[in-house]
């Protein structure tokens, strides 16, 4: 199958559930912030949280579940454990019409990543985020053949965290742009940036990879001015965009729309 956009990143499956302040301190979750937990850590509070709705996130994945309701033809690039989660992951992925197209890893020594929110009745969320197996991704992870000319990678920069993560970033950007399409990356956070700065710029300049997409932390309440930039093969910038607000900015994604006039 051509696919017309294909993602690379977090495959993080968000447990959702709803809970009072109460419960938060019984459980010990500090609300209205995202912060990292640990594997134990982790298993308790997808335990704690009974009838909770399970839905496929990461940042990349839910950029292509948006693009996929609108009609295009999406695949992603990500790695979850054979365990009741990672394949729950998988299918509702292609139930929502992003092929994923990597199987779920038996024998995975870690287990499938995972968000767990709790949502009070005012609205705030609270995020207990394990990483698990998902930043295990590697080139093995990166099957060339899925490119085809006029396709669009778009890659998540969290995945520079690791250098497995970023072999698998350019052998996918390489193959997307062997078979003639294009690759844009998303810098993730300030925080990301700060890291990997000129890792960023490399594959920029010398890897041609295009369409720099600016996206920020969670917990902005109110619109953000950003710029998307794009880069030629030279390191020249070819197609600035006017100011364009950022919508939704405390889930893993965000949309980009230009200001009314």
């Amino acid at each position: 199958m051509a696919y017309q956009v294909i993602g690379i990143g977090n495959a993080v499956m968000d447990v959702i559930s709803t809970a009072a302040d109460a419960q938060l301190d019984r459980l010990g979750v500090q609300k209205g912030i995202m912060q990292l937990i640990e594997r134990d850590r982790a298993e308790v509070l997808t335990h704690a949280s009974n009838g909770a709705r399970l839905i496929p996130g990461g940042s990349v994945a839910n950029t292509l579940a948006g693009l996929g309701r609108l009609g295009l033809s999406t695949a992603f690039i990500g790695r979850v454990a054979e365990d009741d989660l990672g394949r729950d992951y998988a299918r509702d992925m292609a139930s929502d019409g992003t092929d994923f197209v990597n199987a779920p890893v038996a024998g995975a020594a870690l287990p499938t990543s995972r968000s767990i929110i709790y949502v009070t009745p005012d609205g705030e969320r609270s995020m207990n985020t394990y990483l698990g197996v998902s930043g295990d991704l590697d080139r093995s992870d990166v099957d060339p053949t899925l490119f085809s000319d006029g396709t669009w990678l778009f890659l998540e920069g969290y995945l520079f965290d690791k250098d497995e993560g970023k072999a698998a970033f350019l052998k996918a950007a390489e193959a997307c742009h062997a078979a003639g399409g294009k690759a844009g990356i998303a810098l993730s956070d300030p925080f990301c940036v700060d890291r990997h700065r000129d890792d960023f710029r490399r594959p920029a300049r010398e890897q041609r990879i295009r369409d720099l997409l600016p996206q920020f932390p969670g917990g902005v309440e109110r619109p953000v001015r950003r710029r998307i930039v794009t880069y030629d093969g030279g390191g020249g910038e070819i197609s600035p965009t006017p100011p364009s607000y950022v919508n939704g900015c405390t889930g893993g994604s965000r949309r980009l729309t230009r200001p009314s006039s």
